[in-house]
Order: C-alpha cells, then sequence, then structure tokens
C-alpha cells in the first residue's frame, strides 16, 4: 500500500475559490481531498492533488454547533472549483468545476 505524500511532493494544484455565504455565525470552512480534512479559509487559494487520475475534493462549514453547505466533486481535467454555500447555515452547497487557461 503505498503511504500518501506530503504537499511539497506534487506538482498539480488546483486553484478554490470559498464564497463565504450571508450567514455563517462564525462558521469556518472545512476542505476535503480524498477524505482527508483540511481547516482552510474564505476566499481563493490553491490545494495540492494526485498528479494522476481523478481526486475527490469536498468543502463543507462548521460552526461549532453543526455541519452544513456540504458539497463534493471530482477533479479530473478541471484545475480550479468555486464553492458556494447556501444563503442561510442549512442545506447543501454548490461546488463547481470550471478550467482556466494558461
Amino acid at each position: 500500500m503505498d503511504s500518501p505524500q506530503h504537499s511539497g511532493t506534487t506538482r498539480r494544484r488546483i486553484t478554490l475559490d470559498l464564497g463565504r455565504p450571508l450567514v455563517t455565525w462564525g462558521a469556518r470552512p472545512t476542505v476535503t481531498i480524498d477524505g482527508v480534512g483540511h481547516p482552510a479559509q474564505w476566499g481563493s487559494g490553491t490545494w495540492a492533488v494526485a498528479e494522476d487520475g481523478s481526486t475527490d475534493v469536498g468543502v463543507y462549514c462548521f460552526n461549532r454547533l453543526w455541519r452544513f453547505g456540504a458539497a463534493v466533486a471530482t477533479v479530473g481535467d478541471s484545475d480550479a472549483l468555486t464553492y458556494r454555500a447556501g444563503a442561510l447555515p442549512v442545506g447543501s452547497g454548490r461546488l463547481t468545476a470550471r478550467r482556466t487557461t494558461r
């Protein structure tokens, strides 16, 4: 079984734009890459993913009381994702892939 390598060994990165919902009640986003959770901040950032194949990327919001706004997408050819939570801290979010030009 291959053990995961630290993020400094990968050359493939994706851009993830995390949009803050209107009402957060202190919620913070969490990004999951292939099931491993990573704390995040609102705004745009880059994340290391596997160099080949597809990777499952998920985002959810957490505010000490409950989780909300969960969304999952599989990253294959796209190199950028946009996350939008619902207007209120209930229900699911939306994670859409987009292709950026280089």
